[in-house]
């Protein structure tokens, strides 16, 4: 099943469920949950286990039900399955939140699995209070979902209605659509939420000898920034790099390589699970036939060096099985706009980003763009779809390498997705 990006897609949610017969619409919020993309564990208090079995929740999340510490711990426990969860965890729900949980929580005592794991989180946390009317209005209650609520968790309901005890009022466990919804909302996402995206950047070196080597001018700059901004709009960054002197941004998986062949090795080692490719990287299409094994001495007035081609990393990945999104950069001095869209079609890529890296760009008080500059800009073109001949295209202004990785990085995102829909509608 294709499914597209949303605020919960590759979300990790616990859901607290305790003692109530509002228990039963928990089974939904689950499912639904799971639908939107996300990868939901189940905690149950001992009196939730009353009302619906651990068994039904196992078999809607994929995973075993986690249950107070007096039933699950066993002989291979670590006897840290709270911390394991606490770490684990984007968010947290209770849903239904009985008054007994909401006291516990909002007085910090932490007496069984869920109350401690929720005291050990950093997670955004919401709770659906589900009780009998009495119960909702009683001050003590009323206090505690106050003193939960300044200490940042969320409160999601309740509603109104007729309630199991038969009686007619405020208590009732928010709608599961309504809980969703909310969550979603709170949640910090952004446009690649939850996606695998892979980056290469830098240049490639190839050796001639041990001490000397064939590079390009490239700094990284441009994937780098790349990396952060898709890092920043909710992805999974894999930034493999060829020698550079920046600092690796923060929260990517980070795989630093030297030649071409290393850098293709890197990318085809984890591209079945990637989604979204994009190619800064200015990789050297030739590599020397002989390394010497020694330093070469200088001892006549001309060296010829042997050139053998390396293997094309871009044609590479378009022809996996995996099929992500692929977007190449055109790094070029003169006929840029016409050798970018040559590039997109004859590589069959998605997106090809064309960049102007010759020294002439200092008019009009303009700074400095391409390689080894804070600033660039940029040309883009995508295949619109199977039918249509014609290119997508846009065009950014010169501006700061870290201002046009976020523009790209949601122009990509948008057409990603526009891609995922037509799929889905096709298929």
């Amino acid at each position: 099943m294709t499914r597209l990006t949303t605020a919960l897609n590759g979300r990790n949610i616990i859901i607290g469920i305790t003692g109530g017969i509002a228990a039963y619409k928990s089974a939904d919020l689950t499912r639904r949950l799971k639908e939107a993309g996300a990868d939901v564990r189940i905690v149950m208090t001992a009196a939730a286990t009353e009302f619906v079995t651990a068994l039904t929740f196992q078999a809607l999340s994929g995973h075993e039900v986690v249950l107070d510490a007096s039933e699950s711990v066993n002989e291979t426990d670590s006897g840290m399955k709270h911390i394991e969860l606490a770490r684990w965890a984007d968010a947290i729900i209770i849903a239904p939140a009985s008054a007994n949980t909401i006291a516990k929580l909002a007085h910090g005592r932490a007496d069984n699995i869920l109350t401690t794991l929720c005291l050990a989180s950093e997670a955004s946390k919401f709770f659906a209070p589900a009780m009998n009317r009495v119960m909702w209005d009683d001050l003590s209650t009323q206090k505690n979902c106050k003193t939960l609520s300044a200490k940042n968790w969320f409160q999601l309901g309740p509603d109104s209605g007729l309630q199991a005890c038969g009686e007619t009022g405020q208590g009732r466990m928010l709608e599961v659509s309504d809980i969703i919804n909310a969550v979603q909302n709170n949640l910090k996402t952004g446009e690649l939420q939850g996606l695998n995206v892979m980056i290469t950047a830098g240049p490639t070196y190839e050796a001639i000898d041990p001490v000397r080597f064939i590079g390009n001018r490239s700094s990284g700059r441009m994937g780098y920034a790349i990396a952060s901004a898709a890092q920043s709009a909710g992805a999974r960054v894999s930034l493999i790099s060829g020698p550079s002197h920046l600092p690796v941004p923060e929260k990517v998986s980070f795989s630093a390589v030297e030649s071409a062949a290393e850098m293709k090795d890197a990318v085809m080692k984890n591209i079945n699970n990637c989604h979204i490719y994009i190619s800064t990287a200015a990789v050297s299409d030739y590599r020397i036939d002989n390394v010497a094994t020694q330093k070469i001495k200088k001892t006549e007035d001309n060296l010829t060096l042997q050139l053998t081609r390396n293997e094309d990393i871009l044609s590479a990945v378009t022809d996996s099985a995996s099929d992500p999104y692929v977007v190449g950069f055109a790094a070029e001095t003169e006929n840029i706009l016409e050798n970018a869209k040559d590039k997109l079609l004859r590589k069959n890529l998605d997106m090809i980003v064309a960049n102007d890296v010759s020294s002439k760009h200092t008019e009009d008080d303009n700074p400095a763009i391409g390689f080894n500059s804070d600033y660039n800009a940029l040309d883009v073109f995508w295949t619109l779809n199977e039918t249509e001949s014609r290119l997508g295209e846009q065009h950014f202004d010169i501006a700061r390498k870290s201002q046009l990785a976020i523009k790209l990085v949601s122009l990509i995102a948008q057409n990603y997705n526009n891609k995922k829909l037509n799929e889905k509608n096709t298929a």
